[in-house]
């Protein structure tokens, strides 16, 4: 069971799938593809969320994809996140999934990159999240597919070695909202759109 405010929130973006536009949807379904071959050929899934500091975007798509698996009962695919540099998971970040409904556990809350587990749901694992390079040991290093969510990652990044695929999703940062007063709305719009999208996939 994923925790009810969640559920909910989750429950209310399905409904906005038909805002989704369909030059939109053909990227997504490329991804969708990619999980349908693998899921045919009894595979387990690995997806691994590449932005430039693995602080905003990558974190959104990695746990919305994930928790997008848990709603629709796809027990083979696991999500991951990185950059092409180390940063800090961000705390406008963290404060749009709370909204959702994500629950977090600070771990080292006052060091330069900080860790959380991520709860989504008494039945589910909690997910170990910070700030990492693509090719950090906790991610996979072959048979996995990269999610490319800004564009200057998927420019400086023309090779993801071990990826057996690779995907553009480009996302516009909402950093550029930091310390003003749409933080917030930004933040939450920017969490809500790539849940509708994650979601989109696994539907399908």
């Amino acid at each position: 069971m994923l925790h009810h405010d969640l559920a909910q929130y989750i429950e209310s973006v399905v409904e906005e799938l038909d805002q989704i536009t369909e030059k939109r949807k053909s990227a997504l379904r490329e991804v969708r593809d990619y999980l349908s071959q693998k899921s045919l050929a009894k595979e387990e899934v690995r997806l691994v969320v590449i932005c430039t500091h693995n602080s905003r975007r990558s974190h959104f798509g990695q746990l919305w994809l994930q928790v997008a698996a848990y709603y629709y009962g796809l027990s083979t695919v696991h999500t991951f996140s990185g950059g092409t540099e180390a940063t800090a998971f961000h705390p406008n970040a963290v404060g749009a999934l709370s909204r959702a409904g994500v629950r977090f556990i600070p771990i080292d809350e006052y060091s330069s990159n900080p860790q959380y587990l991520a709860s989504v749901g008494s039945d589910y694992p909690d997910i170990n999240m910070f700030s990492k390079k693509y090719d950090h040991p906790q991610n996979p290093h072959r048979s996995f597919a990269a999610i490319m969510v800004c564009s200057d990652a998927d420019a400086d990044c023309p090779v993801i070695s071990g990826a057996d695929a690779r995907f553009s999703l480009p996302y516009k940062d909402p950093k550029q909202y930091d310390n003003t007063p749409q933080e917030s709305e930004q933040y939450d719009k920017r969490c809500r759109q790539i849940a509708r999208e994650m979601l989109y996939i696994m539907k399908n």
